[in-house]
């Protein structure tokens, strides 16, 4: 089974992205009539701000010129990932233990899909919450979403937008 667009996309701007010095937190893409959007949410230890955003902007653009993964035209934006940030891998639940944090299962489990609580751990399987003074254990195989909810995550501006093909570029 071949990779969706996203999935491509995060594996192709991912490592520039950290070779930049920034850790890719979210890769959006949205298409429709002819032209989509690529938006990506990025942070390091130090946060980001409006010239990190301009300077992750810039080079993602140039990859994209010269690969050309996507087949219609596209606006691209770069932003800090705020303070209700997606948390997508596992590393992003680890550094976010003790947080709360909103989870939303792909499936429901026992006719319940959303959880909101306080992220009491994370491994290699899966998380635990606390939600409603009770220990749930979810599989990361389970989460469909999941975020911060209202938790600040550092300084940083909420983006830049720039680099996009004109109707008809491939």
């Amino acid at each position: 089974m071949s990779a969706t667009l996203r999935e491509r996309l995060i594996a192709l701007i991912e490592p520039l992205v950290g070779g930049l010095g920034y850790e890719l937190v979210e890769l959006e893409h949205t298409s429709s009539r002819g032209s989509a959007m690529v938006r990506l949410f990025i942070d390091r230890a130090e946060g980001v701000g409006l010239t990190d955003c301009e300077r992750v902007s810039r080079e993602v653009s140039a990859l994209l010129d010269v690969e050309d993964p996507i087949p219609t035209a596209y606006r691209l934006e770069v932003s800090s990932p705020g303070f209700d940030r997606v948390l997508r891998v596992p590393a992003h639940f680890a550094r976010f233990v003790g947080s709360r944090v909103s989870v939303e299962l792909a499936a429901p489990r026992e006719g319940r899909r959303r959880y909101t609580g306080t992220l009491l751990a994370a491994d290699e399987v899966g998380i635990a919450l606390e939600v409603d003074g009770q220990r749930v254990p979810v599989r990361f195989a389970e989460i469909g979403k999941a975020r911060l909810t209202g938790e600040a995550d550092g300084p940083g501006s909420r983006g830049v937008s720039g680099g996009h093909k004109e109707a008809g570029e491939r």
